[in-house]
């Protein structure tokens, strides 16, 4: 997390010098609802979403926004490699498996990467000036708190 946000203060100096800029933080939807098993991990999202909300007010005047993606499920390798170790856990067929966790998800389904890219280049774009601070779960209905 130090580093992490030792890179962004970095970046900032340059931004404020230009009166514009654009951060983005991958996050999970784990800050909202919390996995099993991942304390550590739940622990330091959820204060890089504060983070993020605190230092919004800071360098708004500056035009910059930050704002945070909270992941869903996304038809990744690295998904894969979950469900494999998952499922094999489990004593369960890999493909059984990955559509039993689909279903739990509203749409049915993982999202795709380029989905993904929609949302971070929107954000990234003039298009979200006016988006700061903002916490944006991707991850097709499955988060249930608001």
């Amino acid at each position: 997390f130090k580093t992490y946000c030792a890179t962004t203060m970095a970046a900032l100096e340059g931004m404020k010098r230009k009166n514009h800029g654009r951060i983005i933080n991958v996050s999970s939807s784990s800050v909202k609802e919390p996995l099993q098993n991942l304390v550590l991990s739940n622990t330091v999202r959820a204060a890089v979403v504060n983070w993020t909300k605190s230092l919004a007010g800071e360098i708004a005047p500056y035009g910059i926004t930050i704002n945070n993606i909270l992941t869903g499920s996304f038809d990744t390798e690295r998904l894969k490699s979950l469900h494999r170790q998952q499922a094999e856990n489990k004593g369960m067929d890999l493909e059984a498996w990955r559509k039993e966790t689909a279903e739990k998800i509203p749409m049915k389904r993982f999202g795709k990467p380029k989905e993904y890219a929609y949302l971070a280049a929107f954000l990234a774009s003039d298009y979200a000036a006016y988006i700061t601070g903002a916490s944006i779960p991707i991850d097709g209905g499955a988060m249930k708190s608001v």
